[in-house]
Order: structure tokens, then sequence, then C-alpha cells
């Protein structure tokens, strides 16, 4: 208020001075008429550019906390002598700094350093927040929940550590949240999930811990948590139904998901591997709209039947304890991934056939308890397509290169099939 103060005696002061020169009757009527306008002209752009003093001194604050880190030139030209409205990265509307994006957005560009300064928070009509990666580090500031009209926060590929602030949850207006990247310890706030207008949460790629808190947002849209250290059941109606996008993978999440995912069949994206998740896996996930389906190296169980061809691309069920016979449905599936389960019975031939004219591109069935498949020994797999057959209960009719990690072993040992075969 202060600041507004004297600007209005500076402007009362430049007027002042014009009836002055009138009255001294030093110049004609044409250079009066031309010196009013240039008063005039002035005192609209002091108006324009004087931005509100506690915004001035956040920027002043956040500028003095943070560096170019070499080859950056972002903040050359903050010259605060100027209109901090002009500065790169910096928006305003009226007096006030609406939009705040620091450092150079071209991929590639280097960073800043530093750390974020609490003042961020005195800017209280931002709606937007962004840091370009670099080598920020310290604590996410708190008072950043006092801007209670932001709507976007992304401070990604840094090196934040500590928590992600509880206080988040005033944030009401708040829709995409990244803070992916970055070395973020603790819980997911359970407040967090209770923001009502979130669709797009990226916390991917930290060290959070805990459970996965219920989101109520109805138009949440991606969910990206993968590489953490989160465990514990997904609640059933946790995830809402307008889920596109849903990532969990490198966690240590468990138990059933027969009752989530169903729910989600507007996904066009699902990753739930390297996980502990048990139970059967819904016959509703083949037929969901995605071009990838990753559910390796959990520990599912039971038979898998999609209802319908599955029109899937990569199919990745590897390393599980699925069982029952391989569904032809399986045979449009581009990359299928069936590997180091406990399928058994003969290869359906609608995937012999697929693997022959290409249209199956890498059918990995190694490390199963399968008896046969019906191809020939002379038969050409194009140079596009991988097949592996091995350590199975069979002798693999053709040779065909496997991944490494597959072994040397070409057949299951006889004791290991006569068991499994009860």
């Amino acid at each position: 208020m202060e600041g507004k103060s004297q600007s209005r005696s500076f402007k009362s002061r430049s007027f002042g001075f014009l009836p002055q020169k009138h009255k001294q009757g030093a110049m004609g009527t044409s250079a009066k008429v031309l010196l009013l306008a240039l008063f005039l002209v002035c005192e609209h752009s002091i108006v324009f550019a004087m931005l509100d003093p506690l915004d001035f001194l956040a920027l002043q604050s956040i500028r003095k906390s943070l560096d170019d880190m070499p080859g950056s030139t972002f903040f050359s030209q903050w010259d605060f002598t100027s209109d901090p409205c002009n500065f790169p990265g910096v928006f305003c509307e009226a007096d006030k700094v609406i939009a705040l994006n620091l450092g150079d957005p071209r991929a590639g560009s280097p960073g800043l350093t530093g750390r974020l300064d609490p003042a961020i928070g005195k800017l209280s009509a931002l709606t937007e927040l962004s840091v370009v990666p670099g080598r920020i580090i310290g604590v996410l500031p708190e008072t950043i929940s006092r801007c209670r009209n932001l709507r976007f926060l992304a401070i990604s590929k840094n090196f934040l550590h500590g928590g992600i602030p509880a206080s988040f949850s005033d944030l009401r207006s708040l829709q995409t949240l990244d803070l992916s990247y970055n070395l973020l310890t603790g819980f997911i706030p359970r407040s967090l999930g209770q923001i009502p207008s979130l669709s797009n949460v990226i916390l991917c790629h930290n060290r959070l811990s805990g459970s996965i808190p219920p989101f109520i947002a109805p138009n949440l849209i991606r969910l990206d948590l993968k590489h953490n250290d989160l465990s514990g059941a997904i609640s059933p109606n946790s995830l809402p139904a307008s889920l596109q996008y849903l990532s969990l993978s490198y966690n240590r999440l468990a138990g059933p998901v027969d009752r989530i995912l169903p729910r989600l069949g507007r996904l066009n994206y699902l990753d739930l591997s390297m996980n502990r998740f048990t139970g059967t896996i819904p016959s509703s996930v083949f037929s969901f709209p995605i071009s990838s389906l990753q559910l390796q190296r959990n520990q599912f169980t039971g038979e898998v039947a999609p209802r319908e061809e599955v029109r899937i691309s990569t199919v990745d069920l590897s390393y599980n304890h699925l069982s029952g016979q391989i569904s032809p449905l399986f045979s449009s599936v581009q990359n299928l991934y069936l590997n180091n389960n406990k399928f058994v019975g003969q290869v359906p031939g609608t995937f012999v056939d697929g693997l022959l004219s290409a249209g199956i591109q890498i059918l990995y069935l190694q490390h199963n308890f399968l008896t046969g498949i019906e191809i020939k020994p002379t038969a050409e797999i194009p140079l596009s397509s991988s097949l592996c057959l091995q350590y199975n209960c069979m002798v693999p009719p053709l040779q065909t290169p496997c991944p490494l990690k597959a072994g040397k072993q070409k057949t299951r040992p006889t004791a290991q099939c006569s068991e499994w075969r009860g």
C-alpha cells in the first residue's frame, strides 16, 4: 500500500508541474500541448509498469536464491531497474504476477541452481509455476500453498528433497502437479488426493513411500507414480474411472486388482509391472483401448482368458505365476511376453501363422510347461520376428535365438514336467 501511495503522489507531482509552467508563460500553445501529451504518456506508462510492491519484493527474493547454471543466461535480463513484467519467464496481469516459469524451457538448455525461496508464496495471484530441469536443491516451500489460484505446478528433474507439504491440499484449483525426478521422500499426503480439480499427478522417480491415497478428482486423467517405494494394497474405489494413464511400476504394491481395473475402462496406458500384485488378471483388461499392457514381474495367478481377440500391440505378462493353456485370442498381439509362468499344453496354431506372416514380431514362451507347437523344423521365421521356446516340457522343434537371461538349457527336466502334470 505504501508503494501505491508513492505512485499516487508521484503522479500528483507530475501534473503539478504543468500549471507552474503555464503561469510562467514560458512556452507557446503548441509546446504546452506537446508537453502535456508527453506527461500523459509517461503517467500511463508508470501506472502500467507499476508492479504490486509485494510481488516486486518476492521476485527479488526468488532471484537472490537462484543462479544460472554454466551456459544459462536466463537471469541476464532480470534487471530490477526495469519493469519485472518484461523479465523472461514472468507474466503479469494488471499489477500482479500470474505466471512464473523459471529457466530456459528449450530442450537441452542448462537449468538453474540454488533453492526455491519461500517468497514464492507472496505471489498471491500466481496461477502457474514451473522450473526447468537443473540442480535446485532444498525442500518444497510450504508457502506455495498460499497461492490459492495456482492451477499448474511443475518442478521436475531437480534435486528437491524432503516431503510433499500436506498444506498443498489448500491449492483447490490445482490441475497439474508434476514433481517427478527429484529426491522427495515420505508419504503422499492423503489430503492431496482430495483436491477436486486435479487432472494430472506426476510424482514418478522419487523416493516416496507408504500407500497410495484415494483420489477423488472426477477428471483425473494421468496418475504416474512409477519408480518410488510405495507399498500396500490399493483400495477398490481409490482411483477414479476417468483415468486414461496409470503407471505404478517399480514399487512394492501388493494385493489383488480384480476389483480395481474393471472400473478403469478408459485407460489407454497401463503399467503395473515390478510390483507384488496378486490374484487373477481381469479379462476386461485385454479389451482396454491401450497399445501397451505391462503386468510383468508380479505374483498374478490363475488362467488368463480374454473375452475377445486382443488388439493390444504389446502384452507383457512375464514372470508371474499364471497357469492353464494359452488362449488363441492372443495371436493378434504383435509383441507377446508370456515367459516365466506356468502355462501348459500346446501352443495354438494361430501363433505359428502369425509368426510366419510376420504379424507377430516377438513371441516369448520360454520357462513354462508347454508340451508342443506345430511348426516344421524347416520353417523360416522372418528376420523381423523372434520366437523363444526353450525350457519347456518339449524339445524345441527348431533352433531360434533367445535372450541371454533364458539360459542355455533347452528342455525342462522330466521330473518337473511329470510333477506339474500331476
